[in-house]
């Protein structure tokens, strides 16, 4: 009877071990990916970054290698020949620069001009004050709002600093909002770094005449921003005569592709998630109907005796299904319960990333497991089924 039980216990671990890794596994994918996702926060998924490039083909006598640059009339023409954008916003960057308060500096700040509508691209998590307005575009206003680090280096009191002036260059800017967004995607400088003017007052202040860094486009709903490259290049080839085919030119850096591309990558992570915890699961599995199979053997005195005392071979395969059952579902509810608090422990390592299992996940594991139980008590009750009373007694 010991060594019955001992035997169970070492084929249960299988099992155990089996659904523990698959589960785990599951739980640990859905918190990686939030992390990664988390990276992506705040960031329009639907958004094609413009950057000009030189270019890679002669055009119209014009040779290749020919540099250019995006000026602000492609806003215009890109909002007026290519309605299926929602929205068409500018960003320029002075990098390194020093903005100042009193006797604080930072000296990696970015200046980012940027229009009103580019809050519709980075999302802004607002700790104090506003955003930049359609009047502070219009009206050419000297106001800014600064990324986290830089609130927290010239504001080390901390406090709202809506009211108060900095210096970003040779300039003041009065502060307006500070934005805590923290995302890790950086368009022309990372937002918590960024000091951010109104896009004219930027052109005039650096003396950037008309030219652009970038543009910012983002689709309507419904609309995939990969079905309008052709028409975006071929709207700015046109003004600028370049080879609208020649890609290098324009460098077009569709965000909606990436994520596309993370759905698409921890999908496949699943699927091989699900094999091989499968192919654990049944390892175990298969190491229960061998166990099984010895049982029935070792059994065979008393399971002659049950059935030289009226027991039915139904009455027989009952007992071995239900064992081979039994001891598979409870492997499998110990796994989902030890598997459920390591992702705790995960969780409360990471705050915020949901590093847990569904609901229906589990059960399905547990559907499976007690199924996996069933085929694999076929084998040893079919044996035990064939065990006769007769060769029971010759055993003995």
């Amino acid at each position: 009877m010991t060594r019955n039980k001992s035997r169970s216990l070492l084929t249960g671990f299988g099992v155990f071990w089996g659904l523990f890794m698959l589960l785990f596994m599951l739980g640990g994918g859905n918190g990686f990916k939030a992390m990664m996702m988390k990276n992506f926060e705040g960031f329009a998924t639907n958004t094609a970054i413009l950057v000009a490039d030189r270019t890679t083909k002669p055009y119209k006598g014009f040779q290749d290698g020919r540099g250019w640059s995006l000026e602000t009339g492609d806003i215009e023409r890109l909002r007026r020949m290519v309605p299926q954008l929602d929205v068409v916003t500018p960003s320029l960057s002075i990098w390194s620069s020093s903005a100042v308060r009193e006797e604080y500096s930072y000296s990696d700040a970015v200046v980012k001009g940027i229009g009103a509508e580019y809050r519709q691209v980075e999302e802004p998590v607002l700790k104090y004050g506003r955003y930049l307005n359609e009047m502070d575009i219009l009206q050419e206003r000297k106001v800014c709002v600064i990324g986290r680090r830089v609130y927290d280096e010239l504001f080390p009191e901390g406090g709202d600093p809506c009211g108060k002036y900095i210096r970003a260059g040779a300039i003041y800017y009065q502060v307006v909002g500070v934005d805590f967004s923290a995302s890790n995607i950086s368009v022309n400088g990372n937002s918590q770094d960024a000091v951010l003017i109104p896009f004219p007052v930027a052109q005039k202040i650096y003396h950037r005449g008309n030219r652009i860094d970038l543009i910012c486009v983002t689709g309507r709903p419904g609309v995939t921003l990969s079905t309008l490259e052709t028409r975006i290049r071929e709207v700015i080839a046109e003004n600028h005569f370049f080879d609208p085919t020649d890609k290098p030119a324009l460098f077009i850096i569709d965000t909606e592709q990436l994520f596309s591309m993370v759905d698409t990558l921890f999908t496949g992570i699943n699927l091989l998630i699900w094999l091989v915890g499968l192919g654990t699961i049944l390892a175990g599995a298969i190491g229960v109907s061998n166990i099984m199979l010895v049982t029935v053997k070792e059994r065979t005195i008393e399971i002659g005796i049950r059935r030289a005392i009226g027991a039915t071979p139904r009455d027989i395969l009952s007992q071995i299904m239900m064992e081979s059952v039994a001891l598979t579902s409870a492997a499998g509810v110990l796994g989902i319960m030890f598997t459920v608090a390591c992702l705790a422990v995960l969780e409360k390592s990471n705050p915020g990333m949901p590093f847990q299992i569904g609901f229906w996940s589990a059960i399905l594991a547990l559907v499976l497991v007690a199924l996996l139980g069933v085929v694999t008590g076929l084998a040893p009750a079919t044996r035990a089924m064939a065990i006769k009373p007769v060769d029971a007694m010759r055993d003995e």
